[in-house]
């Protein structure tokens, strides 16, 4: 029904508020970067109307107008802020251009039903700006981090250099100081990563396995209080984690001692059971949610036609049940992972130096030494929580294919 909408222009009344506002918008945020925000307001909503309404009533010819305005954007953005006013010029011509004909050849009803009328189709796209923006808000920061990581300085800000696009504004020493391929690097921060390499995955493994059997059993009709020892398998999700952290010190300071004077065990490697056995309590509770859920549409009469057949429950499980469940264990497991990666309170209460994690490594690149370093690590945890969460995105699907929730 979409492609049958009918198109048609619209009025220079409806069109022009409308860009004006887009105008106003852009010239406020280029006013406040040269001292006048105000000014910027007013120049802005002015200048592309005008330009709206030169365009769409002087010239026929749309795609030599797109080009027009695109280069002389460009060339504004390079007298006005060099380099980096290029790459934003250019990008904000590309969109103003289009905005205008979008509006003005009324495309913006070609995807949406005919009958929505003028409030709804208002509704409709002010919801996506207000998503958009909460999605801006949300993502800045990170995208900020990014480029100030390649900084040739140890600054946390841009510098000249950089704003100008010049190639020796930029380097790759943040992450070199990283891997401990600088002469004046310590290899703490290569010395932290390998700590969290060592610890997340061995305790994902037990959150895994102790979670996907809680889940399944809570999961069965017969087990009495069911809610009461939900409710304290994920308490370590809820409660505030210096709490928690303050009664595992206690806990694993008595296990620790028992550990090394009665059975003898090196220090640092009860360092790192503590820890593990730690991060493993507090990844559980993300286990049980996401096998739980999957558990929900997952279809009974298998398991009881599986016993049928003369397989016993361990059989059962890993050639029936679990190839099902899987990507909820999976994205259990991704969680469980991402959470004992990034923890920093419970390693400082029950490690030690030799457990130094990375993000105890950033706390201190942070609160005692001012280390850029921390902007390439970021960096680096970013594009891999990038991967993790692509890595869920793609389990999701195959979880609701495989329950028949959507289509191929």
């Amino acid at each position: 029904m979409a492609a049958l909408t009918p198109i048609s222009r619209k009025p220079m009344t409806f069109v022009l508020p409308i860009v004006a506002i887009v105008g106003a918008i852009a010239g406020m945020f280029v006013g406040t970067s040269f001292g006048s925000t105000t000014l910027g307001f007013f120049m802005g909503a002015i200048a592309l109307a005008g330009l709206a309404c030169v365009y769409v009533n002087l010239f026929d010819n749309e795609r030599m107008v797109r080009w027009f305005h695109i280069v002389g954007s460009i060339v504004l953005g390079y007298l006005a802020a060099g380099n980096i006013g290029i790459l934003l010029a250019g990008l904000f011509g590309w969109f103003s251009i289009w905005f205008i004909y979008w509006i003005y050849e009324g495309r913006y009803r070609a995807k949406l039903l005919p009958y929505l009328t003028p409030g709804q189709v208002l509704w409709h796209y002010t919801f996506y700006v207000i998503c958009g923006s909460i999605f801006v808000f949300l993502i800045t920061p990170i995208l900020v981090v990014m480029p100030l990581s390649f900084n040739a300085q140890d600054f946390f800000t841009f510098t000249d250099k950089m704003l100008r696009l010049d190639p020796e504004g930029y380097s790759l020493k943040h992450y070199q100081d990283f891997l401990g391929l600088r002469e004046d690097s310590n290899g703490e921060w290569l010395r932290s990563f390998w700590n969290s390499l060592k610890i997340a995955p061995i305790a994902t493994v037990i959150s895994v396995s102790l979670g996907t059997l809680a889940a399944i059993g809570l999961s069965q009709s017969h087990v009495p209080a069911k809610r009461a020892i939900m409710a304290i398998l994920i308490s370590p999700m809820i409660v505030p984690l210096i709490i928690s952290a303050t009664g595992m010190y206690f806990f694993y300071s008595d296990l620790g001692g028992f550990m090394e004077n009665s059975l003898g065990m090196n220090k640092d490697f009860v360092g790192y059971v503590k820890v593990i056995l730690a991060h493993a309590v507090l990844g559980i509770p993300f286990v049980i949610i996401t096998v739980t859920a999957t558990l929900v549409g997952f279809d009974r009469s298998l398991t009881r036609a599986a016993a049928n057949m003369g397989a016993g429950p361990v059989t059962t499980f890993f050639r029936v049940q679990m190839p099902l469940i899987l990507p909820g264990v999976i994205s259990g497991g991704l969680f469980a992972f991402i959470t004992s990666f990034d923890e920093v309170v419970v390693v400082m209460f029950i490690g030690s130096a030799s457990q130094k994690t990375l993000p105890w490594q950033m706390f201190l690149g942070l609160r005692e030494q001012i280390s850029p370093t921390i902007l390439a690590v970021a960096t680096i945890l970013v594009a891999l929580s990038i991967m993790l969460l692509a890595t869920l995105e793609i389990l999701r699907r195959r979880s609701e294919r495989l329950r028949g929730m959507s289509p191929g």
